[in-house]
């Protein structure tokens, strides 16, 4: 196995294009993302106000809309048609109608026809604007009432409204950071390394050197060897990425980080091997590529990350039940995120490590098949 690692990494060394996919690219990579999520939040998002009520209801959402970090108030005005021409063009991203005799029907215990409405095109603006313009609106209502009307109108009894506390779990700030980024990388790298050790097992076919591959050991030695190369690399680039949000950027991890990067080796390892298998299984480097743009750029998506699961088609359960990165997703987010026990974790760690052995031996199958082909051919 030692021989078989050192001649891929001679192989490395001397093809300077695979050399640098294993190298520049995985670096660039990581930079583009961590600086694309550094500040982790949007914030300052442009909107407007359409005050039409001029009241003392109206100024106190003013007011608590541009104290929220979340918004910034870009536009007040009168004139439905002006605004909603600059959401047209994007120049805002929604706006908070108050309609004329807002406060005479909040006060009466009517329905003060207050309406927000924002671009929901883009789904992670849309949903941080509108939770940011909810919550102001709702917080200048209640104070409105309580330090304005209610203290006018009844000023010997001290009257509290009700207090309902939300508190989200595990990224309570709505971080882009901590909710995209520990899985874009891991998406985009183990795409990469398929791409490269395809290739380079490609090339193995291609020169007719898989004896040589196999020489020093076992068929099953040297799949695993080779593709051990390709693994550590990888696991290494994502270990120094680990290295930059954990040490550099603070965020704690708060389960076990042992078993992460353990099961990161798993999961890079699969991947690895399922290259391998199609690969040998296709001979041809244009139908692995395309096979593996499609089951390996599909993982982000099939995974329950960025869109969910439920009530999904059954072909998207399918999908998702057969991608290696779903239990990873699934593991690293319960020891990463919610520090949840080691217990909970073991079954997505025993689904990753069955993907390897059974695409170990089916590799192993395709790879005796083509040298005693080779064998017999001469």
């Amino acid at each position: 196995m030692l021989s078989t690692i050192k001649r891929e990494i001679r192989y490395l060394l001397t093809h300077k294009w695979d050399l640098c996919m294993v190298s520049l690219a995985p670096l660039c990579i990581i930079i583009l993302f961590c600086s694309m999520f550094y500040s982790g939040k949007a914030e300052h998002v442009p909107i407007a106000i359409i005050n039409q009520d001029h009241s003392e209801l109206s100024h106190t959402i003013e007011k608590y809309l541009k104290l929220n970090t979340t918004l910034h108030v870009q536009q007040i005005s009168e004139d439905q048609t002006e605004v909603e021409k600059n959401l047209n063009q994007t120049r805002i991203w929604g706006y908070v109608m108050i309609p004329e005799g807002a406060e005479q029907r909040l006060v009466k215990g009517e329905d003060a026809q207050i309406s927000i409405v924002y671009n929901q095109s883009y789904f992670s603006i849309g949903n941080t604007i509108s939770s940011a313009m909810l919550l102001s609106t709702v917080q200048a209502s209640t104070d409105f009432l309580k330090n304005n009307y209610f203290v006018n109108e009844i000023p010997y009894i001290d009257i509290d409204t009700a207090h309902i506390k939300i508190s989200p779990l595990f990224n309570p700030n709505l971080n882009y950071k901590l909710y995209l980024e520990p899985f874009v990388i891991p998406a985009v790298l183990h795409l990469l390394l398929c791409c490269c050790i395809a290739f380079s097992v490609g090339q193995e076919l291609k020169l007719n050197t898989t004896q040589q591959w196999r020489d020093s050991t076992t068929v099953l030695q040297a799949i695993f060897a080779k593709s051990f190369v390709y693994v550590i690399i990888f696991c290494f680039w994502t270990w120094l990425w680990m290295f930059w949000l954990i040490v550099i950027r603070g965020w704690t991890v708060a389960g076990s980080l042992s078993l992460i990067l353990f099961a990161q080796f798993l999961f890079y390892l699969a991947y690895a091997l399922i290259s391998v298998t199609v690969v040998l299984a296709t001979k041809n480097l244009s139908k692995t590529f395309g096979f593996l743009a499609v089951y390996g750029g599909s993982s982000l998506s099939f995974a329950g990350v960025t869109l969910p699961l439920n009530n999904a088609p059954l072909f998207t359960k399918f999908w998702s039940n057969i991608i290696p990165y779903t239990p990873y997703a699934k593991l690293q987010t319960e020891q990463w995120v919610i520090g949840s026990p080691i217990t909970t974790s073991l079954t997505p760690l025993l689904i990753l490590t069955l993907y390897c052995i059974f695409y170990l031996a089916i590799s192993s199958a395709l790879l005796k098949k083509i040298i005693w082909g080779a064998v017999n051919e001469k």
